[in-house]
Order: C-alpha cells, then structure tokens, then sequence
C-alpha cells in the first residue's frame, strides 16, 4: 500500500466516533523490536566553556514515556540516554489552554514567548515574534533545518512564519517567501506551489538565490548555501520506507553551515556559528493514531539521528544540542513488557494531546544550563543568554 493511502487511512480512523476511539485507547498493543540496533555512548568534548553552535532537535509529541518504551525495545540502550549528562524538564501549556498543541509549544520554544493554541510565530494579541531563527540571523549566524513532515506543519512554521491560526496553510506557506534560514531540506512543496493566489513560492525562493529541489535525488546533489529543498508534495514517507533520511539531511545541513562559517574568506562575511533545527515530526501522527509500532519505528528513526548529531558534535567541540518535545501525543503507557526481548506493552489514554511534562536533554558546551524544571520558554531564553555571551 502507498504511504498516502496509510496515511489516508489513518486521517479516516482519526474522524470516527468518540465510542470507537475510546475502544481504541483502550486497547492493549504490543511491539517487538526484532532488530535492535547497536548504540555507543558519545564522550562530551572538552574543547569549548561556550557554544558556537546550537543544534535543537524537537521530538514531535515525544515524552518521557516514549524515550523509555523505544529504550526498552531496543534492549535498553538509546543515544538519547546513554550520551546526555544533563537533563531537565520542561512544562508545557500555551496562553489560553493547559494542553498545548504544535503551533503554540513549538512557537513557545522558538521565540520565547507564550501564545495562543494554534497560532505560530505570534505574541498570544496576533503580533509577529522573532524566532531564534531571526536571533541567529541578526547576529550573522547560520541558520537551517530538516524535518520529515510537510514545510506548511506547525513545527517548521513556528520558527519561520506569523499566522494566528496554523490552520491558514497558504498563508503560512507565503510566509517562507521571506524566510532567514541558509538551509531547509524537509517536505511539503504542494502548496507552495499550486497556489490560488497564483505565486510560486520556490520560484521566489529562486529569484533572492535560493537553490531548489523537488525530490530527495536532486536534493542530494545541492551542495551550495542557500539551500530550500522539499522533496516530497506533503510528508516524506514512513520511516522504513526512507531510511536514514532524516540522519542524512541533518548531517548534510551541519556540514554546509560548519564550512559557511570557517571559510577563506574576511572575517565581516563569515558566518559566526550557526543556530540549527531538526524535527522528529512523524512521532506527533502516530501518537494520535494510537499506532505503537509506528510509533517505536519513528521512535528509532529519531534517536538514530540524535546518534549521528551527537557524534558530529563531539567531533566539533564548540557545538551545544538541546533535544526535546513541543507536547506528548497520545498519553501513551508502558504497562508491561519484557527488556531482554525488546517486548513493550502499551496502552494509549487519547488520540489528542496530553499535559505530561516533557524531557529536555543537553550535550556540549552549556549542557548544564538545562537541568532543572522550567517552562518550553526557558529553553528558548537559556540557548539565547549562551549565545550571547
């Protein structure tokens, strides 16, 4: 069955009766990771007091209790906890509910400052906020990101785009004409391109220097900053169907902005580091689908690339990566198991979002800024004071 037809058939469960949700989060899953994957703890450098750089990785929907059911599939071992020294908590709410959504939380931690449900890049009265996108920017730093969802999706948005309402996608997708980031290699290209106000939004991407890419081929061969590339019309594929992408996009992102900042050229052109934004986006729908395998498989997917940053990290010396989550989907629970089989034994309590704190681990220069408990925009706040000083 094609991914679109999945995914078409997971958006259906989702608009079925409340009666036929409930039998759903009520109901007992199991997952076995058949194939557990080998996982080497990352030392933390002792090259830099500061960062340099700051990579956020944002686990769409993840909590403690995903961490710890993809830990026990994989026979109890993760990159994400073998290899963070420092780990914090963060709580997570927005200005008019207590649950939060991606718009609002993934807005919380990108510019500090506490909005409405649904809204992205915005002060909780409608008016535009500067992101550490624009942060980095301002102070001549890289800036890029990767993510596995559609570039019209709250995470992405949230760090780029002013809407009110998530939900105005054509409105948040014209919003990218003007976007600050050196590098963007994600999915989503259909509307920015078949649009009813008859712009191209890549095309006007083109025209300020952008080089461009509609598949993930073509994308590979990119090789000159700036770089805005969507390889896919909505979301890339499930996770066994894409491989290391996400892993490999990131790493092709950090190697670019790294170059951009060390080349031969007068100091007043380098950029001065660089400020970096990988998103887990997939975790977020299988939560709400109350789909456990999926869900361990993007799980996986993300931790495997929290492995390869914090090598590329420790190799760097001067870099800080900050993981954590916008919310928790799905109230997912571990209830039973076995670790030596990898066996987990779930059960879901909703399809929507839940108020569960979520995790913020840190490696690198500044990690121990974030121990503690705090809120998401505390997070936003710590990564700007070590970037400042």
């Amino acid at each position: 069955m094609k991914t679109k037809n999945i995914l078409l058939t997971f958006a259906l469960s989702m608009a079925a009766t409340a009666a036929m949700a409930n039998d759903r989060t009520d109901k007992l899953q199991t997952y076995v990771l058949d194939a557990p994957y080998e996982v080497t703890p990352v030392s933390v450098p002792e090259k830099a007091k500061r960062p340099k750089n700051v990579i956020l990785m944002i686990g769409d929907g993840m909590s403690l209790m995903h961490v710890y059911t993809a830990w026990t599939a994989n026979r109890g071992k993760l990159f994400l906890t073998e290899s963070n020294p420092h780990v914090g908590l963060a709580k997570t709410l927005c200005a008019n509910r207590l649950i939060t959504d991606s718009g609002a939380g993934g807005s919380f931690l990108a510019t500090g400052v506490m909005t409405r449900y649904h809204s992205v890049g915005v002060d909780a009265e409608g008016n535009p906020v500067p992101s550490l996108v624009d942060f980095a920017a301002d102070r001549n730093m890289g800036t890029g990101m990767s993510f596995t969802c559609r570039i019209w999706d709250a995470t992405p948005s949230d760090f780029n785009c002013h809407q009110v309402d998530r939900d105005e996608e054509y409105a948040v997708c014209a919003d990218y004409a003007k976007c600050r980031m050196d590098y963007v290699l994600g999915a989503g290209y259909d509307k920015m391109i078949n649009r009813e106000d008859g712009r191209n939004i890549m095309k006007e991407l083109e025209a300020r220097g952008y080089h461009t890419a509609y598949s993930w081929p073509d994308a590979q061969k990119l090789e000159t900053l700036p770089i805005f590339a969507l390889t896919e019309p909505h979301d890339t594929p499930l996770p066994k169907d894409r491989g290391d992408r996400l892993a490999q996009t990131t790493i092709k992102g950090l190697d670019l902005l790294k170059a951009q900042s060390s080349k031969s050229t007068p100091k007043s052109e380098r950029k001065n580091g660089f400020f970096f934004m990988c998103e887990g986006s997939q975790l977020d729908d299988y939560g709400h689908f109350n789909e456990l395998p999926l869900l361990m498989e993007e799980m996986h997917d993300f931790d495997k690339t929290i492995g390869a940053v914090l090598e590329w990290a420790a190799r760097d010396g001067e870099t800080l990566v900050v993981v954590t989550a916008d919310h928790e989907t799905g109230g997912l629970t571990l209830v039973g198991g076995e670790l030596a089989k990898g066996e987990v034994q779930c059960k879901f309590s909703t399809t929507d979002h839940s108020g569960i704190m979520v995790p913020v681990y840190a490696f690198g220069p500044g990690a121990s800024t974030f121990d503690g408990i705090y809120t998401q925009g505390d997070v936003n706040k710590k990564i700007k004071e070590l970037l400042s000083k």
